[in-house]
């Protein structure tokens, strides 16, 4: 061993040519990052638009369609997913080195820091390092194994979980921004779109949630929001629009009792609009 490479700082711990020099974490967050395929991180810089349902969706869509999927939500102060996946009360398991992430199904694994908060009515009170250090954490720490899509839910904003997270994952994840469509949230995600080019990434499309509610008694489409503000935001953007969903009393209901409305409604209208959203990150291979 050279004099180099016992002043390296990752010496012992599986140094090679391509580590060198590097810090024994920063190899670690490489080698369980170079076995995803794609990393999707599903943003808004509105809240209430219903970014963990359509990140969980579109995990569970991927999924069901036979793909490794992982998803990852970073809410540190609303985690939501545990709820919408009906996973609420279980533990992961922590290992010497790793976590393991929950499985809700054989293609589905789930990571979220609701799974370790002792009761629902625990608020977080965290600064901004503890959150980074627990994204770091989440990705690193996390027994992925092989994904074709790892699926990361942010809190709305721009603030330091969306930051972290798409620092860590790398210049190569893709934005999905949520919306919905009328002028005053559109305002907000117009933020977002700059903020993911700020930082250097691509944002990948834009969705248009709550796009219309169609009756069910009578069929008809009612615009409660408007229509078409995330379309317009993003021909105004130059970026792709993924489609719009109708705002849907079962997508509600699911939600609340944790089943996933696509493997469940995956045939109704709502259902097909959700599945075409996905259609473009299937086309990635």
């Amino acid at each position: 061993m050279s004099d180099s490479c016992k002043s390296c700082p990752s010496s012992g711990s599986g140094c090679s040519p391509d580590s060198c020099g590097q810090k024994p974490e920063d190899v670690k967050l490489k080698k369980v990052l170079s076995r995803i395929k794609h990393k999707f991180v599903v943003m808004s810089g509105k809240g209430g638009v219903g970014k963990s349902t359509v990140a969980s969706n579109i995990a569970v869509a991927l999924s069901l369609a036979g793909k490794k999927v992982g998803l990852l939500d970073v809410d540190v102060h609303g985690p939501s997913v545990p709820r919408l996946l009906a996973m609420g009360g279980q533990k992961p398991h922590f290992g010497e080195e790793v976590i393991e992430p929950l499985p809700w199904s054989k293609t589905l694994s789930v990571m979220s820091l609701g799974f370790m908060l002792p009761d629902k009515e625990q608020a977080v009170i965290w600064r901004g390092p503890v959150k980074m250090g627990l994204i770091r954490q989440f990705i690193q720490d996390v027994a992925w194994g092989d994904l074709d899509y790892l699926v990361v839910d942010c809190p709305p904003g721009t603030g330091d979980e969306p930051l972290s997270t798409l620092q860590l994952l790398g210049q190569d994840a893709r934005a999905v921004v949520v919306t919905t469509p009328q002028g005053v949230a559109v305002d907000d995600v117009r933020r977002s779109v700059s903020f993911v080019r700020q930082v250097g990434n691509e944002v990948f499309g834009i969705v248009e949630n709550m796009s219309g509610f169609v009756c069910p008694g009578c069929g008809q489409t009612h615009d409660i929001f408007t229509k078409g503000g995330g379309e317009a935001l993003a021909r105004e953007m130059g970026v792709r629009f993924l489609g719009r969903i109708p705002l849907d009393a079962e997508v509600v209901r699911s939600g609340d009792e944790g089943y996933p409305f696509l493997k469940v409604h995956g045939d109704t209208p709502t259902g097909k609009a959700m599945r075409t959203i996905i259609e473009p990150m299937l086309a990635l291979g």
